[in-house]
């Protein structure tokens, strides 16, 4: 079984569907918020800087292949931040978070200002409150949160694989 999701987890076709699913839910929240003027808050923007950097290590997996068990653990990580802010989204949405620091600032340094950079995908243009509803009735956050956390398991189960195959 380890040994199959290892070679799932080291063929490129894998890299190419991780970036792909990237590119989707992000085109999905342009989508929600130019056509139909849901606009972005803070923890929103927040998980569209989780996304970007999972599409980043896609990216980089997918052209240089090597060393696979640091992007399946990049991958873990970075859903265990996709899954905390998606949490904290579905609290604020739900009521049983009240303060999820959901202010204006994304908190940014000053030398990743990528709200300043593109700010038509990083710019936080409203407070917290909820997430538009989704096909099928379910919200934003809730699939983001189902989401992240199956990225959170698909990224540490490759790693494990990985590690325990012996192919690093």
């Amino acid at each position: 079984m380890l040994h199959k999701l290892n070679r799932i987890g080291t063929h490129p076709l894998y890299w190419l569907g991780l970036l792909i699913l990237v590119l989707l839910l992000e085109g999905v929240a342009l989508f929600y918020q130019y056509r139909l003027d849901y606009w972005p808050c803070v923890l929103c923007i927040q998980v569209r800087i989780w996304l970007a950097a999972l599409g980043l290590v896609a990216l980089l997996m997918l052209i240089l292949r090597r060393a696979p068990v640091a992007g399946h653990l990049a991958t873990g990580v970075i859903g265990v931040g996709l899954l905390e802010r998606s949490w904290l989204l579905l609290g604020t949405e739900r009521g049983f978070i009240e303060d999820a620091g959901c202010g204006m600032d994304l908190g940014l340094p000053a030398w990743l200002a990528l709200d300043e950079w593109m700010p038509w995908l990083f710019e936080v243009q409203t407070s917290c409150g909820y997430t538009p509803e989704l096909p099928l009735g379910i919200t934003m956050a809730e699939a983001l949160l189902v989401i992240s956390a199956a990225l959170t398991l698909l990224g540490l189960g490759l790693t494990l694989a990985t590690l325990t195959t012996g192919r690093h």
